[in-house]
């Protein structure tokens, strides 16, 4: 079930394109809400909304907003006519768009053209927090002119608008493009898998590398199979596939006090171990002997040192790269200098792609 309150928007406090936060009114309290422009149209100051106010109530994870579901200020609001793909189907938010398969894109002779990713580094990671060490790095060590492009997944949120982590990796020329596909929504591209996706980063985008990987919000339950990170196997999968070089980030951590994820995690234990079938590149960054020898440890024990190959990367200078770039990074509260480790790990991949887009210059 929903939670549903009513609602008076009394303030805006942050916009840009797609995406409006602002301060309700409902009853005595004053809290913030996200509205979503695809789903309910532009917010107004003065604006009457409904609200899903669900996750709050519970003290969920969504950085303590409500949605807008409804913006009753609108009475009729019609979206643009091209399109017939419909993303969160069958529900009542459900959104047309405009897919790069469809031969009505103006870009669709591009997709079609494109049935390989042709040897190119594809990223692969398990949580939003891996995009921004993972494009710094990339961008800095193959160069300003590599086109880095992010395919967002369905595993976590659905809106690409709710991540200020991809606006500010956009804003500083990080990344290039965005694909978001399954029914994540909101990218400069829309497709209507991963596949597709990834074809599309290639084709249409003019990728020279990918990092793909969900948007804010990873479901976990402390299981070993219900995570939604599972879908790291099955995109390494995808990029074999496809023809492309897929490059898995593992989760490391020596700062999380939950024992599953110590060291490499079991998210990374169970996709990279179980779900993978085909081989990819783990990328691991250089560790004190300690840490090394538990991560090793690890990767023999889930056989992920059997099926992949695994590259050890001086990634040291992942935080002063991110510092140049000016990105603050954080993964479940903690920021570089709290989980260093996890970061390396994501620049390292970073770095792997970049050496494989150098060599292939020369």
């Amino acid at each position: 079930m929903i939670r549903v309150r009513r609602g008076l928007v009394t303030a805006i406090e942050r916009k840009r394109l797609g995406y409006t936060e602002a301060l309700v009114q409902t009853g005595e309290a004053l809290e913030k809400a996200v509205s979503y422009d695809a789903l309910t149209g532009p917010l107004q100051l003065g604006d009457e909304v409904v609200l899903n106010t669900t996750a709050v109530h519970k003290n969920l994870g969504t950085g303590g907003m409500h949605f807008v579901m409804a913006n009753l200020s609108h009475r009729e609001l019609d979206p643009p006519a091209e399109g017939h793909i419909m993303k969160l189907r069958y529900t009542p938010g459900q959104v047309k768009v405009l897919a790069v398969e469809e031969e009505q894109h103006p870009l669709n002779q591009l997709y079609r053209g494109t049935d390989t990713l042709s040897g190119m580094p594809v990223i692969i990671g398990t949580l939003h927090s891996m995009l921004g060490p993972a494009a710094a790095t990339l961008k800095k060590y193959a160069g300003e002119g590599t086109r880095v492009v992010y395919v967002m997944t369905d595993g976590a949120a659905l809106p690409l608008q709710l991540s200020n982590l991809v606006a500010e990796l956009k804003e500083k020329g990080l990344l290039q493009s965005t694909v978001t596909c399954g029914h994540a929504f909101g990218g400069d591209l829309e497709a209507v898998n991963v596949y597709s996706g990834l074809l599309a980063a290639r084709g249409v985008a003019g990728a020279d590398a990918v990092i793909i990987t969900m948007g804010p919000g990873i479901v976990g339950t402390g299981t070993s199979f219900g995570f939604t990170g599972t879908e790291q196997g099955e995109l390494v999968n995808a990029v074999n596939v496809l023809g492309g070089r897929a490059l898995a980030i593992p989760r490391i951590t020596f700062a999380d006090a939950r024992e599953r994820h110590r060291g490499l995690s079991h998210h990374t234990r169970t996709s990279l171990g179980k779900i993978a079938l085909t081989s990819c590149v783990v990328t691991l960054p250089l560790m004190d002997g300690e840490k090394n020898g538990l991560v090793k440890e690890q990767l023999e024990d889930s056989g992920i040192s059997r099926l992949h190959r695994t590259v050890e990367i001086d990634a040291s200078a992942t935080g002063e790269i991110l510092r140049e770039y000016g990105l603050k990074v954080a993964t479940m509260g903690r920021g570089y200098e709290q989980d260093s480790e996890f970061f390396m790990a994501a620049g390292a991949a970073g770095i792997y792609a970049a050496n494989l887009l150098n060599a292939g210059r020369t």
